[in-house]
């Protein structure tokens, strides 16, 4: 699949796709479940729009590879919805799991046309990230966010209390996205820019208390440096390492609050707190769970209503949340915390070696593009968010599942990932973009003569 380069003076092919992102700094309700939102339904027009311009264009709408890894956890799931708990709950869970793994990624994969596209949507999630960051910030000096540990401290932007997990999605990938900008080829200005932006998200990541979201953006962080190069890697390393000692020690980030959580890290097997507790037990029950029906698992959406019998007493009746403008109020534990255990227990094996199976694949694909890209120059900052995005969401799945509105960064992530490993012209996108702008000004330089 070729991309034709956008005409001159047209807007981007990609604008529509950081309509959706942009849509994502609308505030939640203090009171909401963590649903869908005004993205979730500017995610479905973008869908709609992708078709009618591949209908319009006549042309093969997706590359081969693409269509095979969308399809297939499509085709999973619908086997799991026939064994749902009731239909209603099937056509939801199938059309959760379509929007994300397969519709928007692929409508992302279509209109994302070259470099600059995918610079632009980079830049969309920064910004985003930045907005995010700021209100939580705020939140935690001013005592106004989700209640931890008695004090209303953690900062959980416009997501609310119920969805304590929106900000820290938010701040991480477009913290990732700042580092694969800045470790690119691009100018110096930009990506001074760029490095100065992934520095300044490490003080909101910090005060979202999200010790998973912590995990997975040290370790995207430094995959990313080592794929740009490994002095370059030791380099950034140093630098970073300096400048989140004066973050957050030095803006008052470095409480004994925040050095308390760090810590925590290396005791969830030792001393485990009751979150910890509930997360192993409902990991455990997602296993009782996938040893009952080990092939097709026990239908979509199927973990609350088997949840109590397979998990221990050890489980607590719920979380509790309160703070960011909300009442206190107790959260049922509807999910196991953990994507692949929970497609294991709801999917079976069939479902996870389909969805698991497709990231995998999408990441050997992007990472095999990435030395081409090393020794050409161009794309590599293309490359480095694409890859940093997808390891991201593969070891951040480990400790979080889909839900809530930041869900839709989600699948475009995949979408800007699939674009770079899949498309036949992922690095030379930006080559012909820019050849197709030089060739533009000298027919006008031409024309003037």
């Amino acid at each position: 699949m070729r991309l034709a380069p956008p005409r001159a003076g047209s807007p981007p092919p990609a604008l529509p796709v950081v309509g959706v992102v942009a849509l994502l700094a609308l505030p939640h309700g203090a009171g909401g479940d963590g649903g869908a939102g005004p993205a979730d339904a500017a995610s479905a027009l973008l869908v709609v729009y992708c078709a009618i311009r591949a209908v319009r264009d006549r042309r093969r709408p997706l590359p081969r590879t693409a269509a095979v890894l969308f399809a297939l956890p499509v085709a999973a799931a619908g086997i799991a919805a026939l064994g749902a708990v009731s239909p209603g709950a099937g056509i939801t869970g199938l059309g959760r799991y379509a929007q994300v793994f397969a519709l928007v990624p692929a409508a992302v994969l279509l209109l994302v046309r070259d470099r600059r596209d995918v610079r632009l949507l980079a830049w969309a999630f920064v910004a985003l990230a930045g907005w995010q960051g700021v209100i939580g910030t705020h939140q935690y000096l001013t005592g106004t966010g989700a209640s931890y540990q008695g004090e209303q401290v953690r900062a959980v932007g416009t997501f609310g209390a119920q969805d304590v997990m929106g900000m820290a999605t938010v701040v991480s990938l477009g913290l990732v996205c700042a580092v694969g900008l800045a470790l690119g080829r691009d100018s110096v200005r930009h990506r001074a820019v760029a490095a100065g932006c992934a520095l300044l998200l490490v003080v909101p990541l910090a005060v979202s208390f999200s010790r998973g979201a912590w995990i997975a953006t040290a370790l995207t962080c430094a995959a990313q440096l080592l794929l740009a190069g490994v002095r370059r890697a030791l380099t950034a390393g140093a630098a970073v390492a300096a400048a989140c000692v004066v973050l957050v020690g030095g803006f008052g980030a470095g409480t004994a609050m925040l050095q308390e959580r760090i810590s925590s890290i290396t005791r969830v097997t030792a001393a485990p707190d009751q979150s910890v507790t509930d997360r192993y037990t409902m990991w455990a029950a997602a296993v009782g769970m996938w040893r009952e029906q080990p092939v097709t698992g026990v239908g979509l959406k199927g973990f609350p209503e088997y949840r109590d019998t397979h998990a221990s007493l050890a489980l607590s009746s719920g979380s509790d949340t309160e703070g960011a403008g909300a009442a206190f109020r107790k959260q049922p534990l509807l999910s196991p915390h953990n994507m692949y255990l929970l497609v294991l227990a709801e999917q079976g094996l069939l479902g996870l070696l389909a969805l698991v199976g497709g990231w995998l694949a999408l990441l050997v694909c992007a990472l095999r593009r990435l030395p081409r890209a090393r020794r050409s120059g161009q794309g590599l900052d293309c490359g480095l968010v694409a890859c940093g995005l997808l390891v991201w969401l593969l070891t951040d799945f480990a400790y979080a599942d889909i839900g809530g509105p930041s869900t839709v960064l989600t699948a475009v992530s995949l979408g800007l990932a699939a674009r770079w490993a899949l498309a036949e012209d992922a690095c030379a996108g930006a080559a012909h973009g820019d050849a197709g702008e030089a060739a533009a000004r000298m027919a006008e330089g031409v024309g003037r003569r």
